[in-house]
């Protein structure tokens, strides 16, 4: 008898809901998917968060429950069939109600809730009614049933105890975050109609040999009874499946496909991203994905040195270079992928090829991973724990277990994703408590149950990728406090920042890959407007105490500044002169650290990003603009890069080639003074192979007199100068700068707006800034008397400045001037 034909239908739920705090008699509008803040400062019911010292004044709503409602019509025609009620990133404790019947209990808002409402809802008036309790309520009184003590991150978040809510943890606030603990529905909020099943997961093993890639398609679909069922799937071209019996419950499906020809992905900067459409089709109810093939290994095994840790993708040994990434936002309605493909658009820009998505924020929207495929970057994922102990009862272990099997099912078709990484810092924060020091076997025991778990759930549904156990991790079942260990595993290196060493220290450590390392600045002075009055532009004034999170950094950042620079004539000058110190910074790590190749293999510096406006070890301001340290990162990821790296009486010139081919240049090592003046050292024929970097010469330290400094240029195979560098033996401090006066000019190029630089003399750190929203080709540089610099200008967000607000609003920064 053949079955009856029931079409896919699904009713978005998301708009307009009631929004009201019962308990102080309050009620507005809110609308969904969104949080209860943006609804709060659209009915001007609370300041803006962000300014001054509002965070205390706000800190009453997510001490509040609310409850979110709206009345929905269903179509008569979706009332046959089965019936699911989709709601996503519920944040976070909540009773859902339909038509007054409370149908789920929601904790987690990592959890997807495919709630079956066949039954319960009439063709016709419906009512949806979400119930919010407080979390820090809850929280406590999970802390405090718990049979034993489990600290939290007291150091980082206003919020106790959260590590027993599955909560975004920076929500709590952290040592650059505001504390806002956000509440809404972030996500899906969706009613589907099925004929008999619904699409769970579609998953895409790959398995590269002789030239083919053979495609294993792993579907999973939840039977609401046993019966038959159409699934197609159909990618280049190739389409497979048909009926199918399945039973009631979850039902796995694997379809195979072999791709002959295949096109591979690669890394940005490695080659192309070409993507192949996979449409999956479940009795109408189609999915549909981008896969990327290629064949990516971590290569981690004993060397000479101890144990390698790289990367490898299609059979090349590729140097990760990127940073951290956090949430790209306090206020969850404000993370857009506008917001978020700008980011990332400016991560690419600077020659990034690797985000690690850290492990006290959350795991993102799908569009965040399509865009990271689409551009090239590489995903090191951290799974959602950090940096304090979490509970291993059986309770907690089963919404884990929920939660990382969705998240993998969910995003390990994508090519971006290289690792799942199983929690940040959380056992090394093993000896930073005293509950902990004082019974590590206890809490030792309590953390492997949490990791064998994640452990168990990756090598069960993505076989194909690594799992590394914590970052940093000296390696499977190595429970060792390995932070200050460089010859295997991933390192945090904090001793310049968190112990305020010098910069040279970066040089006391060769990390096979440094996964987390940085240092503050202030944001930029525009940034600070928008939070501050004019009296707040102090870098002891309580405002801007209040954002900087990190205890003694703005103390931090000035005497950094006193070891390498002559203090600042005002505020404006200190701001740049801190972002100029953050630069020089990563870039004496990053370039050292480049300079061991093989035996470094990754850097991703802390961080990209912020969630608000604050001092932080950032490269971007919040709102996307480019900090220095962004241009350095330009510059010292550039795929081949020239280094000066001191070694005892010698300064040691080294090149290394991360690029997709060896190369032909020609370097030329200047010793340059004060006035101007260029005396070339040395002119070198190179050839910069992949596998390694490679010593060029070495400049005899006496070489380079008290006023002088080294520079570095190198041009490629056509004689076009192709990359420059500069090293400074000695602090700035001691460098007797002249005044330099740099002149400007705007042309239009055939590619955009053009800024022609010049200067009188020696002009260091030498910055453009204009108000328009966008990025310059080169920035914070040296600049030399008659030798002109021209930059392009990149537009960002929309923006389509004329040549005339460009002139209008540009700024001119250099090092002389600040003293």
């Amino acid at each position: 008898m053949p079955r009856k034909v029931i079409d896919y239908k699904s009713l978005d739920l998301g708009g307009r809901f009631s929004l009201s705090a019962p308990e102080r008699g309050w009620s507005g509008e809110i609308t969904l998917p969104g949080d209860v803040h943006t609804a709060l400062l659209e009915a001007a019911e609370i300041p803006d968060p962000y300014f001054g010292q509002n965070e205390d004044a706000v800190a009453w709503v997510y001490k509040t429950p609310w409850t979110v409602e709206r009345r929905f019509d269903m179509p008569a025609d979706m009332a046959e069939g089965y019936l699911t009620l989709t709601l996503s990133e519920v944040d976070c404790i909540a009773t859902v109600l339909l038509n007054g019947e409370a149908i789920a209990q929601t904790q987690n808002q990592f959890i997807r809730y495919d709630l079956d409402v066949t039954g319960k809802i009439r063709a016709g008036e419906n009512t949806l009614t979400i119930a919010f309790a407080a979390v820090p309520e809850v929280a406590q009184s999970r802390a405090d049933a718990h049979p034993f003590a489990i600290p939290y991150a007291a150091m980082n978040q206003k919020v106790a105890h959260l590590n027993f809510v599955r909560k975004t943890a920076c929500h709590a606030g952290w040592d650059w975050g505001i504390c806002l603990m956000p509440i809404g529905v972030y996500g899906r909020m969706e009613l589907r109609r099925s004929a008999l099943a619904r699409t769970e997961s579609v998953q895409v093993d790959q398995l590269h040999e002789n030239g083919k890639v053979n495609l294993v398609l792993k579907t999973r679909v939840h039977a609401f009874d046993s019966g038959t069922v159409s699934l197609t799937q159909m990618i280049d071209g190739q389409t497979v499946g048909g009926d199918i019996e399945v039973e009631k419950g979850e039902n796995l499906i694997e379809h195979s496909i072999t791709i002959d020809s295949p096109n591979l992905w690669w890394p940005v900067g490695q080659g192309g991203q070409p993507l192949y459409d996979l449409v999956t089709d479940l009795d109408g109810e189609t999915t549909s994905q981008k896969i990327g093939l290629r064949k990516l290994e971590w290569i981690v095994e004993k060397d000479e040195i101890d144990h390698s840790f790289k990367c490898r993708i299609n059979g090349r040994d590729i140097t990760m270079m990127g940073a951290n990434w956090i949430p790209a936002g306090a206020i969850p309605s404000r993370i857009t992928p506008e917001v978020v493909e700008d980011l990332l658009q400016s991560a690419k820009a600077a020659n990034y090829n690797m985000l690690r998505v850290w492990g006290g924020g959350q795991y993102e929207p799908d569009w965040f991973y399509d865009l990271c495929d689409e551009m090239g970057l590489l995903v090191w994922h951290d799974f959602m724990f950090s940096c304090m102990p979490y509970p291993s009862d059986r309770a907690f272990l089963a919404d884990v277990q929920t939660e990382i099997t969705q998240q993998v099912r969910r995003l390990s078709h994508h090519a971006s994703i290289a690792l799942w990484c199983g929690d940040n810092e959380v056992i090394g924060s093993l000896n930073w408590y005293p509950e902990t020091k004082a019974n590590r076997d206890r809490h030792l025991a309590n953390y492997d149950r949490l990791s064998n778990l994640l452990a168990k759930i990756v090598e069960d549904e993505d076989p194909q990728r690594r799992f590394w156990p914590s970052s940093p991790s000296l390696g499977y079942m190595d429970f060792a406090d390995g932070w200050h260990i460089d010859t295997r595993g991933d390192m945090h290196f904090w001793d310049v920042w968190h112990s305020a060493k010098p910069f040279e220290h970066y040089r006391s450590v060769q990390p096979r890959f440094a996964s987390e390392f940085g240092f503050q600045s202030f944001t930029s002075i525009n940034v600070i407007e928008t939070f501050t009055e004019a009296a707040d532009r102090n870098p002891s004034s309580p405002v801007m105490e209040t954002h900087q999170r990190n205890d003694g950094g703005n103390a931090r950042i000035l005497e950094t500044m006193c070891r390498y620079f002559r203090f600042p004539k005002g505020f404006e000058e200190m701001v740049f002169l801190s972002q100029v110190q953050q630069g020089l910074a990563i870039k004496t790590a990053i370039e050292f650290w480049r300079s061991t190749k093989p035996r470094c293999m990754g850097m991703l510096y802390w961080q990209i990003n912020d969630t608000w406006p604050v001092a932080s070890w950032s490269s971007l301001d919040y709102g996307g603009q480019w900090k220095l340290l962004h241009y350095l990162a330009k510059r010292f990821f550039a795929p081949i890069n020239i280094v000066a790296v001191p070694e005892g009486d010698d300064i040691v010139i080294r090149g290394m080639n991360d690029g997709p081919a060896p190369a032909e240049i020609t370097l030329d090592v200047f010793a340059v003074d004060m006035e101007g003046t260029a005396k070339l050292l040395h002119r070198l024929e190179v050839s910069l192979g992949l596998e390694s970097a490679s010593e060029l010469v070495r400049v005899a330290r006496e070489a380079v007199t008290d006023g002088q400094f080294l520079m570095l240029e190198w041009r490629d195979g056509d004689g076009m100068t192709i990359g420059g560098n500069d090293f400074f033996p000695r602090p700035h401090k001691y460098y007797n700068l002249p005044a330099a006066t740099v002149s400007a000019t705007w042309t239009q190029g055939e590619n955009g707006p053009e800024l022609t630089l010049q200067s009188d003399s020696c002009a260091f750190f030498v910055t453009a800034q204009v108000e328009p929203a966008g990025y310059f080709s080169d920035n914070c540089f040296t600049l030399l008397p008659g030798r002109p610099a021209t930059l392009s200008f990149s537009p960002r967000r929309g923006a389509a400045p004329g040549l005339d607000d460009l002139q209008n609003s540009l700024r001119i920064s250099h090092l002389a001037e600040t003293y």
